[in-house]
């Protein structure tokens, strides 16, 4: 039987518009930090590969998006139950579907009997990875589902910062031409955040008061 753990299990939530590089800084740090950390990937693109149909009729994008929050929420509650005792590393996290919403975010929150504040509040910090298009460069890469032209990235980019924006521990990690540089200040900051999670549930189990940084 598994043991129960004596502290809450802390969530890092990776986000960021299309094309930031979330996703190989989260494999990246899995693969250095395997036995500290649980990786969960993506919701929406579990779903859209899985044969759930994309399609942009303002319908069937709540419907979707009711989908995405549900399966996100729990996957989350799968992998704290299998790893109790890792820090949960979420690609995209509850909040980032207000901002694919075609109405208003709040909508997206009324919708699903929930507030901004109640969803921020499932993570300890929020690595905010600003989207490549930001610099005028391409974002495409290696995810199959990922359709949006540099116009659409952008816009959503500053939709999802402006939502992630009001959590206490929020972390810019900035556009760079250098995607090398980036993903490197990235998985700097990452193991930063680890080692003091790690270091304040070792000694108090209590989450320890964090600085905003941006």
């Amino acid at each position: 039987m598994k043991k129960t753990p004596t502290h809450r299990q802390r969530r890092i939530v990776l986000t960021g518009g299309p094309g930031g590089g979330k996703t190989t800084a989260a494999d990246l740090f899995r693969r250095e930090k395997g036995d500290r950390v649980a990786l969960m990937p993506e919701a929406a693109t579990m779903i859209f590969t899985s044969g759930f149909p994309r399609v942009s009729e303002p319908a069937a994008i709540h419907a979707a998006q009711r989908a995405i929050y549900h399966v996100q929420r729990n996957l989350e509650d799968v992998q704290t139950a299998v790893y109790p005792d890792r820090i949960l590393l979420c690609d995209r996290g509850t909040v980032d579907g207000a901002a694919y919403w075609p109405d208003e975010p709040r909508g997206f929150f009324r919708a699903l009997r929930t507030s901004l504040k109640t969803e921020l509040t499932r993570y300890d910090a929020v690595l905010f990875f600003e989207s490549a298009a930001i610099g005028g460069m391409g974002i495409q890469g290696g995810n199959p589902v990922r359709n949006e032209t540099l116009e659409q990235a952008v816009k959503l980019d500053g939709k999802l910062r402006a939502l992630w924006s009001h959590h206490p521990r929020f972390i810019l990690v900035p556009h760079n031409p250098s995607f090398f540089q980036k993903i490197s200040f990235a998985l700097g900051v990452l193991d930063s955040l680890v080692t003091e999670f790690d270091t304040s549930s070792a000694t108090s189990g209590r989450p320890r008061t964090a600085q905003r940084r941006k």
